[in-house]
């Protein structure tokens, strides 16, 4: 019995792992694009924009996770990476405020 759960097991956490990836990459494709419209705005306007609401909203989403982890984050520089686009260019403990 125990061989059979502790595969269970296994397989949730590979399944859950396998979905973690596929969101990630399917939120760095939308930031891409987001960012890209923002760039073209930039070039035509002269001025950035600000962060769009979608935008923000994944981000808002991934930042409470990271917290919910039980990590202090620096928001200033958490939004400052977001708003030209580097924020996975970084590991998350690139934004953890340094004591």
């Amino acid at each position: 019995m125990g061989f059979l759960s502790n595969f269970k097991k296994e397989l949730q956490s590979a399944k859950a792992k396998k979905a973690a990836q596929i969101n990630g990459k399917n939120l760095k494709g939308l930031l891409k694009t987001f960012k890209e419209e923002r760039d073209r705005i930039e070039k035509e306007t002269g001025t950035r924009p600000e962060i769009d609401d979608t935008t923000r909203m994944y981000m808002q989403k991934v930042l409470n996770v990271w917290i919910d982890e039980g990590k202090k984050i620096d928001e200033e520089k958490f939004w400052r990476e977001v708003d030209y686009n580097r924020q996975f260019t970084h590991p998350v403990e690139y934004y953890e405020i340094k004591n």
